[in-house]
């Protein structure tokens, strides 16, 4: 699959792509099946801290303080004939892709066109949406866009942090020449970590890509395809070079964002209630158990009572005990004896 330059004032089925990006903003609940490098999020894709150590005197100092040659090509986002776009600058209505992708995925500070046959996945966190996959046949793509100072050089300052951040998950890693310049690949048993970085006018366009094993030149090759048709939007607002540029996300994906973190709440309050139940359950079992206790110690203590009411002592009347019942009989006797005198 080979980059080539987009032709503009394509407006061809600009009509149909709303109906068309409805659909695609599927959850990921369907999405395929991926193995452990494509599903574990890394270091590499939060965003660049802003407390960041400063580089050396020049970006790439501090890569190649580590052995590591950064190249960064050329690139214009405004007057080029291929993406990555400044969106501030570039209409993307004069465009078409129509062969390529099903919609646009409306992001504010970016506008993807997305691949066919792919899906938006919303990756969750305690707090809420933590990051945004595009996830594809040959595995994810997680795009994030970063304000980045007038001058060049964000990305060759990045490397060496994401490649610690990187090997500090323990897959060894190695620089790559893509389109753009350098790449940061990393390959383990379970598949592989790409990392594409493209300049543009105070902006930095970060892909990172997690394939399973066997499918990585095809997520390369597509994420490629993917970076060369994105739109950034820096806008004129204050931001600090290095942090990620807001994103707002379309209502569909904002619905089912709603819904995920209501059945979430949901789910923390099953255990919750079921616990009370079984609090409940436990106290009645208690009560009950102590009732009967109660019971018996009254009833106990009532017999223990009786028993000492009626208890005779030797020391008075020796035979009391036993002479009681034959006193009976004899009285019987003697009665009967009377009744026959008489």
């Amino acid at each position: 699959m080979a980059l080539w330059p987009f032709g503009k004032n394509k407006k061809k089925n600009n009509a149909e792509q709303p109906a068309q990006q409805e659909e695609t903003f599927a959850s990921g609940a369907n999405s395929p099946e991926h193995t452990d490098a494509a599903e574990n999020p890394t270091a590499s894709e939060q965003p660049l801290s802003a407390n960041a150590p400063a580089p050396a005197d020049t970006p790439g100092d501090a890569a190649a303080a580590q052995g590591l040659h950064v190249t960064v090509n050329r690139h214009d986002a405004i007057n080029g004939n291929m993406g990555p776009f400044d969106g501030d600058s570039v209409d993307i209505e004069t465009f078409d892709f129509s062969e390529f992708s099903t919609g646009i995925l409306d992001l504010k500070s970016m506008k993807i066109p997305l691949p066919k046959r792919s899906q938006v996945q919303v990756e969750m966190g305690a707090q809420g949406p933590k990051m945004l996959h595009i996830i594809t046949e040959f595995g994810r793509i997680t795009p994030v866009a970063f304000a980045a100072p007038r001058s060049t050089g964000q990305w060759e300052s990045s490397v060496n942090e994401l490649v610690e951040n990187i090997q500090r998950d323990g897959m060894p890693t190695q620089l790559e020449e893509g389109p753009w310049g350098t790449e940061i690949a990393a390959q383990n048993a379970n598949g592989m970590i790409r990392i594409i970085g493209i300049e543009g006018p105070r902006w930095l366009l970060r892909l990172t890509l997690a394939a399973p094993t066997g499918k990585e030149e095809g997520l390369t090759e597509l994420a490629r395809e993917v970076a060369s048709r994105v739109f950034v939007y820096r806008g004129d607002d204050p931001i600090l070079a290095g942090n990620s540029l807001p994103v707002t996300m379309p209502p569909q994906l904002v619905k089912q964002v709603q819904d995920e973190m209501e059945r979430r709440k949901q789910e923390q309050n099953k255990p919750q209630e079921q616990s009370q139940q079984d609090t409940s359950a436990a106290n009645k079992a208690a009560q009950e158990a102590a009732a009967r206790q109660l019971f018996q110690m009254l009833g106990g203590n009532a017999a223990a009572q009786a028993a000492k009411n009626s208890e005779h002592h030797p020391e008075n009347d020796p035979e009391d005990s036993d002479t009681s019942a034959e006193s009976d009989d004899t009285t019987g006797d003697d009665s009967e004896g009377n009744g026959d005198s008489k």
